[in-house]
């Protein structure tokens, strides 16, 4: 793929900025939830306002790179990318929070180019905190550098992570919890697989992991965590689906300790 670092940190402020907007819509409809169905489980939830958001990212989207393709997580697959530009749209990233009127939520969007993502943002609807990053210009908080957590050995990480909507695999991950548990200072779940992978970015948590995320999920969160230092491994069969961020010198001692493989 050719280094076109300019054109990585234009796919960025596109995507920021999007971001910014839908979670102004967010943010008007936070305490007024209206759910509109079920996806994958009885727990996991679609509302209105996750409808609306994708549909406002999409059209902005479109508008502003008209031959791109978007994948989001309520409204399938539109576009043809001619010029090779796939946007992958979380619109309402921490659901079940935003039902309970819960403050960790985000609106997520990565851009990727011949299938590898190469810009993205996450919006913190609540905080008004903007996180992006794009291939080889490094990440940032609403504008300023991101280097990441320090941390160097598992007794002194606050490690946060999530939950799959389906019980056999929440079975699993509640003997994960329980092994790591001991070892690390603690750990923390906040409902928002991007807002957490970020807040490793800004060294605010120490590590992450999850299991059964989704592309929309991870995609932007990835790239900031990446450009920030960090190391990361994402889904694949290969790792029975495991989503993980940490500093290099505790991601190996982490991931030994979630693998479940």
């Amino acid at each position: 793929m050719p280094h076109d670092r300019a054109r990585f940190a234009d796919l960025a402020t596109v995507a920021a900025d999007v971001c910014r907007t839908a979670a102004e819509i967010v943010h008007r409809s936070t305490g007024r939830a209206v759910e509109l169905g079920r996806k994958s489980s009885p727990t996991d939830v679609v509302t209105q306002t996750d409808v609306d958001a994708e549909r406002h990212i999409r059209a902005r989207l479109h508008e502003l790179v008209p031959s791109s393709t978007v994948i989001g997580e309520e409204g399938g697959t539109t576009g043809l990318a001619d010029d090779a530009v796939v946007w992958i749209v979380d619109p309402l990233d921490g659901t079940v929070n935003f039902t309970y009127d819960l403050p960790v939520i985000a609106v997520s969007i990565a851009a990727a180019i011949e299938g590898r993502v190469v810009a993205g943002a996450v919006a913190d609807v609540l905080r008004g905190e903007t996180f992006a990053a794009s291939l080889g210009n490094g990440a940032t908080l609403d504008g300023r550098p991101l280097s990441g957590s320090s941390c160097t050995s598992i007794e002194a990480a606050l490690v946060a992570t999530g939950f799959s909507y389906a019980a056999d695999l929440r079975r699993t991950q509640a003997a994960v919890v329980s092994a790591l548990l001991p070892l690390a200072r603690d750990i923390r779940c906040f409902g928002s697989a991007a807002l957490q992978m970020c807040w490793v970015a800004a060294g605010r948590v120490d590590g992450y992991f999850e299991r059964d995320t989704k592309l929309w999920d991870y995609s932007a969160a990835a790239i900031v965590a990446s450009e920030a230092g960090m190391s990361i491994e994402l889904p694949c069969p290969e790792n029975d689906g495991l989503s993980i961020a940490a500093p290099p010198a505790l991601f190996t001692t982490l991931r030994a300790v979630v693998d479940v493989g």
